[in-house]
């Protein structure tokens, strides 16, 4: 059995990041902090902390182990309060990992939902690669991961795939470029000028299908990892670039460009990735169900 008396000691001392801060919020001596760690560590099998110079830093068992006593110690403060008849009062956290391949805008679409509960939601965001985001999620430091593709069968994580639903992709460019190739589009896209996202992501796999069964070979002027960067290139007449359909509006009003055309055959797919078969946490539900019921829709 695990000692949380010896946790809620570790746990101290990582919030506080030393032993001697932690001795004067547990009224107790460094000799005893310090016996309790090396106990909890022995039961553990890991070192949590190491020393560099005077400070203490968590190892890597050290940071998952802060994460879950975090968690333990505060559904137990709920539990005290729930018991003798108080309300938490506290909103309800949601940590979210979200794919640096997603465009902000759609991102935010598809995040919204989770902000308007009734019960206040303090929404913790962390954007990485996904591969990444999925090895948090499998410990438990993510509540929920967004993604614009499935897990990859090579990843060995359990987790499930939940849909929330695809629309096509919409092609911008400047007003004067735009109004001149809307004219013969999609033909018009040979050898135009694009800043493309990178050959790593799902949209760029799919243009790049698309381009290649259409015979359209666009002049490529720059690939961008960061969605928010390619679109300001853009804006300023770098190059035509692609972004979701479903945004539409809000790209043409925030950086002033137009539509040179849609491309439905490009299907641009969103999923909210869990350790849970069915989505259980209140916000992950509200993202489901306005995705499929509203964003997505049509």
């Amino acid at each position: 059995m695990l000692n949380f008396h010896h946790l809620h000691y570790f746990w101290t001392v990582a919030r506080e990041g030393s032993i001697a801060r932690a001795t004067k919020v547990l009224g107790v001596a460094q000799p005893t902090i310090s016996g309790q760690i090396r106990e909890l560590e022995r039961a553990i099998g890991e070192k949590l902390f190491e020393r560099r110079g005077r400070n203490l830093v968590l190892t890597g068992t050290g940071h998952v182990v802060a994460r879950y006593a975090e968690e333990i110690f505060s559904l137990g403060r709920e539990l005290l309060e729930s018991v003798h008849g108080h309300p938490t009062g506290g909103p309800l956290r949601f940590t979210v990992g979200v794919s640096d391949s997603l465009p902000k805008l759609t991102t935010w679409r598809i995040l919204q939902p989770a902000l308007a509960l009734r019960q206040p939601c303090r929404m913790v965001l962390r954007i990485d690669k996904t591969e990444r985001l999925l090895s948090e999620l499998a410990v438990h430091a993510l509540d929920l991961v967004i993604a614009d593709q499935p897990v990859p069968p090579v990843l060995r994580v359990r987790a499930f795939n939940h849909l929330l639903g695809e629309c096509g992709v919409t092609i911008f460019g400047q007003p004067a470029e735009a109004q001149k190739l809307r004219r013969g589009f999609p033909g018009s896209l040979q050898g135009a000028p694009f800043v493309l996202q990178t050959e790593n992501t799902a949209l760029r796999r799919s243009l790049d299908q698309w381009f290649d069964a259409h015979g359209i070979r666009p002049a490529i002027v720059a690939e961008v990892e960061d969605v928010a960067l390619l679109q300001v290139l853009g804006q300023h007449g770098m190059g035509l670039f692609a972004a979701p359909s479903v945004v539409e509006d809000e790209i043409r009003q925030q950086y002033g460009v137009h539509v040179v055309g849609r491309l439905d055959a490009v299907r641009e797919r969103f999923y909210a990735i869990t350790v849970e078969r069915k989505l259980k946490h209140p916000a992950a539900v509200a993202i489901q169900e306005a995705a499929r019921g509203k964003l997505f829709s049509d």
